[in-house]
Parts: structure tokens; sequence; C-alpha cells
């Protein structure tokens, strides 16, 4: 329902009048094309009229108009008209539902399928000859073309074990945890396991990893106290054989007699060695140092066809022409024992004793 007022003395009273504002009502009731048919009085006022819309979505629209007699008020007059609306929707225009989104909302569950990205954490690390996460050259070293073959910088949370193991081969691993990746590197620490004892901890790339030749270096702070004993080596067993190259081992024990440690069982001293075989030594050399436990250092070999050469933070420090030619994989331990000596109840236990290593790796000469 709808209501149109308008002043008479604004409009001519004639047909033409009328047929205006027949147009206008057309126009008002949908902007489509249509007919009209409008009748009027002797004063060409209109009295009646009846309008049939086609509008643009395609529905037809009818309108009737009925007119009040003029009424004058304060010269002005004014005519009323009343009239209806009524719309038919076009056959077409109920089809178009809105059903054709339902087709789209199925294409998304295909790609919930997609979280294929997870077997590709593909444990083919164990073959680590050359995803590395750093490109750095050997510290110190130049005049010679370095592949890197190995790192391990130790930036996540756990050990990587497609990378790494946590015993020696000849033994089972000790349920007790004295190892962690945290803040950058690795650690070890002495610790008591479920039997009170001390117990030994390797880590290392046995079955994993193999290199013959070429360059390796960790950057590591030591622990201390009575009997520890940390290492960085290269070894393999090979049936009966155990080829072994000792990049470094360090003592705590004995106090400062022995030149291995201090009063406080800090070690002061490590020694670079080379096994041709279990019970054959080639060579060794004590290092003398200040305190290893107080800050890092680089401890590296440059391992050639028939000689190796040790380094302490980048600086030569052993050289021993022997031929070495057995592949071997990377050991980090801390054990117990040997000049060392037995820990004890001074020895201090937990993480904030460890043998820290901030990074291994290993490069190949091109």
């Amino acid at each position: 329902m709808f209501n149109v007022s308008f002043n008479a003395k604004a409009m001519r009273l004639t047909s033409l009048t009328a047929a205006a504002s027949v147009s206008v009502l057309l126009a008002a009731c949908g902007g489509g094309t249509g007919s009209a048919q409008y009748s009027v009085d002797s004063n060409g006022n209109l009295t009646s009229a009846s309008a049939s819309t086609k509008l643009a979505n395609g529905s037809t629209q009818t309108t009737t108009v009925s007119s009040t007699a003029p009424t004058t008020s304060a010269s002005t007059t004014t005519t009323t008209t009343t009239g209806t609306t009524t719309t038919t929707p076009s056959p077409t225009t109920t089809a178009p539902t809105t059903s054709t989104t339902a087709p789209t909302t199925t294409t998304t569950a295909p790609t919930t399928t997609a979280p294929a990205p997870a077997p590709t954490t593909t444990t083919t690390a164990p073959t680590t000859t050359a995803p590395t996460t750093s490109t750095a050259m050997p510290y110190g070293q130049t005049g010679t073309n370095w592949t890197m073959t190995f790192s391990d910088e130790f930036t996540g949370t756990a050990l990587n074990t497609a990378r790494w193991n946590d015993t020696i081969w000849y033994e089972a691993s000790n349920p007790t945890k004295n190892y962690a990746v945290s803040n950058g590197s690795l650690k070890i620490w002495p610790q008591r396991d479920a039997t009170g004892k001390f117990f030994n901890r390797t880590i290392d790339t046995d079955g994993k990893y193999y290199q013959t030749y070429g360059f390796f270096e960790i950057e590591a702070k030591l622990s201390i106290g009575k009997g520890t004993w940390p290492a960085f080596w290269l070894f393999n067993h090979i049936g009966t054989r155990r080829p072994e190259i000792d990049i470094m081992e360090a003592y705590a024990g004995g106090g400062p007699a022995s030149g291995w440690s201090d009063a406080n069982f800090h070690p002061t001293a490590y020694a670079p060695t080379v096994w041709i075989d279990a019970g054959r030594l080639a060579g060794t050399k004590t290092i003398l140092t200040s305190d290893l436990s107080a800050a890092f250092h680089k401890y590296a070999v440059k391992w050639e066809a028939n000689k190796q050469t040790f380094y302490f933070d980048g600086r030569e420090v052993y050289s021993l022409a022997v031929t070495m030619p057995d592949t071997m994989y990377i050991m980090l331990d801390l054990w117990y024992g040997s000049a060392s000596g037995q820990p004890d109840n001074t020895t201090p236990t937990g993480i904030g004793n460890s043998y820290e290593i901030n990074y291994v790796r290993a490069w190949k000469a091109n």
C-alpha cells in the first residue's frame, strides 16, 4: 500500500498531467517496462489507473490506483491517490536458489588430506653427508677448499636420533637422563643412576655417519670434578680392530701434581692421541692449558692419508705422520676413570656441570 500526494497548482489539469503521474508511479514500482491505463474527470483529475510493469529481474508488477475528490485549503488544491501493488515472480526467479554454495563447501575437505609432509621427516639423515645447518669453514684454516659433510649446531630441543646414538655399541643406553639439547648446545653431565653409581654416557654417529679423512671440529666447554673424563674422538670397531683418533680427551683427577687439573679438579690439560689399533699407540701429546671449564674452546683435527694435525682454537698443537685409512664415526662422551680416578661425593652432578658442546662439524677437502 502506498500514498501519493501532489499540489494541483504545480501541474496543469489535463490528461497530460495524469499521464505524467502514472509514469511516475511506473518508475516507482521498479524501473522496468510496461503499460498503463487511466481515467480522468472533467477537470482533468486522475480518478483511477492501473499499470503492469515487467521488472528487470523478470517478475511482473501490477499497480492499481484511485483518487479522492480534490480538496481546497489556503488556495491549495490537493488530491490524494491511493493504490496497491502486487508482484508476480518470474517462473525462473524461484529456481536459482542459493544451493550453488553447497558444492563449493565440499572442495575444502580434500585439502585436509594434504598433511603428507610429515612422512618427509625422512630418517634419511643417517647419511648426513651434506644436509648441513652451517656454511662455516674450519676455524683458522686457509689455502684449502673444504666442503661441509656434517653439521649439528644443536639448535633444537632434543638430540637428533637420525644422526646420533646415546650409547656405545656394546652397551644398552642407561635410562637415567644425563644429557639434553637446549639453548643451542648439547649438554652431558655427571649423574648417578638408579643404582647410585656414576655411569658413562656416549653420544656417537655409529651406523649413521662415517668419513675417511677430512677436518673435524667442535666448540666445547668441559665439566669439572674428580673422575670426569670428557672426550671428542673418531673411532670404528672393524672386526677385532679398533682404529682411533682422540682429538680431545681431558682429565680432572689427581690434583695439581698430575698436571691435568687444579686443586678443585678443573681440567687444565688435554691430550690428542692416535691409536692404530687397540693396544697399538701411534703417538700422543699432553697440551697444557688454562681451565677448560671456564670458557668454550675449539678442538680440531685435520686428518690426511698419512698425517694427522691437531688444533686448539685454530692453533696447531701437535702433528703425527701415520697412515690411518679406515673410515670412522664421531664420538662425544663423558666417561670416568683413567687419569681422572673415580668420581665421589665431591663430584658435582646435574646439568650445571655439563660437558657442553656448541657444535660438531666435519668437512672434506675438495
